[in-house]
C-alpha cells in the first residue's frame, strides 16, 4: 500500500512541483495538499495521510502552533518540516524538532527554485520518508532477539554518553529534565545535527534542563552534573589530563556518514573510563553508535537503548539491540530515570556500606 502524503506550503510552485516530482516515486501517493496550517489541519482528519510535509514558514496560523496542534491530536503522525538554510530557518527549525516534528529538510530559498533544485528537494524528502516509514524503508527489518547482558551491572558509572538522531531533540527534551544540580557525572551526547543547529539545540535543552547545558568546546574540562552536545561537523572524544578529563573536537573522516558520530565518541570514552561507562542509544537511523557499543561492552560497561515503540525510528538502538549489546531495552518514559538509577545505584551501595 502507498505512503499517502499530504504537503503543506504556501508556495505555489513548491507545491505543484514538489507534488509532480514526488509523483514519480514508486510507493508514494500524495493525497492533497495545503497552502497554510489551518487549511492543513481541515485536511488531515479528511485525508488521512501517512506523512505530513510541514512548511514553517507560512502565513494565517503561526507554523509552531500548526506542529504543536497536529503532535497533540495525532501524535504519531510523522511530520517533516521544510525550512530554508539561514540562521532564523535554522532556529525555526530546532524548535520544530523539540515540539516533536520528526524531520527536516532544507528547501531551495529562492522563490522559483529550478527542477534540479526540486529533483533534489524530493529525493531528501523520499529519504526522510524512509526513516519515519518503516513500510516505506527500502531495508528489511529484521526480528528482534532479547536484550544480552545484566541489567544490574555493578560498575560505578563515571560518564553517561548518548548517541542520538532522528527524533533526537524532542526524545532530549524528554529524558534531560530526569537530571538534577547534583548529578554525579558528565553527559555527551551526539545529535547528529549541522553547525549552528547543534549550538541551537544546547541553548533549547539548557532553557529546560535542571543542569548545565552547552556545545562541546576543544579542551574543555569535564565536571559532574554538566551536559556537552558535539558541535555539529565535529567529532567529540575525550582525553585524560592528569586528574582530568578534557574534551577534544575534531574533523576528522565521518563514520557512518557522520560527524559527529556515536561510535567515535563511544570509542573515546570506552578507552578513558574503561568498565565505568553507560553509553545510552536513542532514536534514530542506521547503525551509528553499533561498533561503538561493541567497545564499552568490551570495556565492561553498560549499555542500555531506547525501544521501539517510542522511537521514531528504531534503526541505531535496534541494531545494537539486535546484535545482544543491549543491558535493558527502555522506553522513552522511563528512560532518564533508569540513567538516573544506573548511575546512582553502585553510590547508594558504597554509602550503605560505610
Amino acid at each position: 500500500m502507498a505512503i499517502r502524503l499530504l504537503i503543506v506550503d504556501d508556495s505555489a510552485v513548491i507545491r505543484r512541483d514538489l507534488t509532480a516530482a514526488l509523483a514519480r516515486e514508486a510507493g508514494l501517493d500524495v493525497v492533497g495538499v495545503a497552502p497554510n496550517g489551518r487549511i492543513a489541519l481541515m485536511k488531515i482528519p479528511l485525508l488521512k495521510p501517512d506523512v505530513v510535509v510541514l512548511d514553517i514558514e507560512m502565513p494565517e496560523l503561526d507554523e509552531l502552533d500548526t506542529l504543536a496542534t497536529m503532535r497533540q491530536t495525532w501524535p504519531k503522525l510523522p511530520i517533516i518540516i521544510l525550512n530554508v538554510s539561514t540562521i532564523r530557518g535554522a532556529a525555526a527549525t530546532v524548535d520544530a524538532l523539540t515540539l516533536g516534528a520528526s524531520s527536516y529538510v532544507m528547501k531551495p530559498d529562492v522563490a522559483v527554485p529550478s527542477a534540479e533544485a526540486i529533483a533534489t528537494l524530493a529525493e531528501e524528502v523520499v529519504a526522510r520518508i524512509e526513516q519515519c516509514c518503516p513500510a516505506f524503508s527500502r531495508e528489511s527489518r529484521a526480528a528482534r532477539p532479547p536484550a544480552r547482558g545484566s541489567a544490574t551491572a555493578c560498575s560505578r558509572i563515571d560518564i553517561v554518553a548518548i548517541g542520538v538522531s532522528t527524533g533526537g531533540p524532542q526524545a532530549l527534551m524528554d529524558v534531560m529534565p530526569a537530571f538534577t544540580i547534583d548529578f554525579p557525572v558528565p553527559i555527551l551526547i551526539v545529535q547528529h545535527m549541522p553547525p549552528v543547529f547543534t549550538k541551537l539545540l544546547a541553548e533549547r535543552l539548557a532553557a529546560t534542563a535542571r543542569i548545565p547545558v552547552g556545545e562541546g568546546m576543544l579542551y574543555q574540562t569535564l565536571s559532574p552534573g554538566q551536559a556537552w552536545i558535539a558541535p555539529g561537523d565535529f567529532h567529540m572524544k575525550v582525553e585524560r589530563d592528569g586528574d582530568e578529563i578534557r574534551l577534544l573536537t575534531d574533523r576528522s573522516a565521518p563514520e557512518n556518514s557522520c560527524r559527529p558520530s556515536a561510535d567515535v565518541l563511544f570509542r573515546s570514552v570506552a578507552q578513558v573510563y574503561g568498565a565505568h561507562v553507560l553509553a545510552v542509544v536513542m532514536t534514530g537511523m542506521g547503525q551509528d553508535g553499533l561498533r561503538g557499543c561493541e567497545h564499552v561492552r568490551e570495556a565492561g560497561g553498560q549499555v542500555i537503548v531506547q525501544d521501539e515503540a517510542s522511537s521514531v525510528v528504531w534503526g541505531m538502538p535496534g541494531n545494537v539491540a539486535k546484535a545482544g549489546l543491549a543491558d535493558q531495552v527502555v522506553p522513552l518514559k522511563g528512560l532518564g530515570a533508569e540513567i538516573v538509577d544506573r548511575v546512582w545505584r553502585h553510590r547508594y551501595s558504597a554509602r550503605a556500606a560505610v
